[in-house]
């Protein structure tokens, strides 16, 4: 009788542990993730490193994707280079990760892969900007208003220099990028009807070497006659920066300057007079971005899009915020 007992004492454990096993278990299902006593490893495809914005933005996903906060993170920063991008989600689909955040580098071209993510049941969370493809290929997408924050620039310099002739040049960001096209949408929709003349427009892929050495090239071309710039974002401003003060022109004075960001370095230029006005892109993404996949993992239905408020500085609200910015 004794040994029966001993013997349905040991059954009942190992349902018992087959039972949590079953629990604890990984599977890339949308509710695979959900449980408060299970580590979510979610792979992050980021762009790269390009500028003063991304890195703020990587360190806010980072911290948001601690293991304190219950994840396990698997990192890939593609150097702008999408094909580099496209190998890094394909890998996560094959490590069986149990979500993608995804800040794609350009917007199209991710048809393919992200119907591969679909039919392995991993959801994808884009983070920053947007793609072309169908949105049931996607669960939901947390970033900012690009398009306003390019009216936002636009609206500052048409009401500023919109009633004189004004020759003004574009520093835009990676060509293809959701953020370059709605920037200069929404910037060119502004200033329809004025009196500013666009000289030129080239990418600087976001980057502040690249930024200078574009505005070395409008300067050469079209040397004091170019009124305004404006830079998709503050590293392109920043390198631009350079390049006008390498030119014996002061910066914000002989040359205004608009861009997007409000980075510390950017606000500091700001600050000083050497940038007239910044349209904020918040990289602060992470806690929200956070907050999406653990409701997607869970199986509970979220928003198709979140976007997260922008704000806009002169130079005394510069002078006003900077101390305490976090980025």
């Amino acid at each position: 009788m004794k040994a029966k007992n001993i013997l349905a004492g040991f059954a009942l454990v190992g349902a018992i542990a087959l039972t949590t096993a079953g629990c604890a278990g990984g599977g890339n299902t949308a509710g695979g993730g959900g449980g408060d006593d299970k580590v979510i490893t979610v792979g992050f495809a980021q762009t790269g490193s390009e500028s003063g914005w991304r890195s703020a933005n990587t360190e806010s996903m980072k911290e948001a994707f601690s293991e304190a906060n219950g994840f396990n993170l698997i990192f890939n920063a593609a150097d702008n280079k999408p094909e580099a991008q496209i190998a890094a989600v394909r890998s996560f689909i094959n490590q069986g990760v149990d979500a993608i955040v995804l800040a794609p580098i350009v917007t199209d071209g991710w048809d393919d892969v992200l119907k591969e993510a679909k039919d392995a049941n991993i959801p994808v969370i884009l983070e920053d900007r947007t793609v072309s493809a169908p949105e049931d290929l996607y669960a939901s997408w947390v970033g900012l208003d690009f398009k306003k924050e390019g009216e936002t620039a636009g609206k500052w310099v048409a009401d500023n220099f919109g009633k004189t002739p004004t020759n003004l040049v574009v520093l835009e960001g990676t060509t293809g990028s959701s953020a370059a096209t709605d920037r200069a949408a929404g910037f060119d929709e502004a200033i329809k009807g004025t009196d500013i003349k666009v000289l030129d427009s080239q990418t600087g892929n976001f980057t502040r070497a690249e930024g200078k050495t574009v505005m070395e090239g409008f300067l050469q071309k079209y040397g004091s006659t170019i009124n305004v710039l404006f830079a998709h974002n503050d590293d392109m401003g920043l390198g631009a920066l350079d390049a006008i003060k390498a030119a014996g022109l002061k910066p914000g004075t002989d040359i205004k300057i608009v861009t997007i960001d409000a980075v510390k370095d950017g606000m500091t230029a700001l600050a000083d007079g050497e940038f007239n006005y910044i349209v904020e892109c918040n990289p602060l993404l992470g806690d929200k971005v956070a907050e999406v996949v653990k409701k997607v993992v869970a199986g509970e239905s979220v928003d198709k899009s979140y976007i997260v408020e922008d704000q806009a500085f002169d130079q005394e609200q510069a002078k006003a915020a900077l101390p305490d910015r976090k980025y």
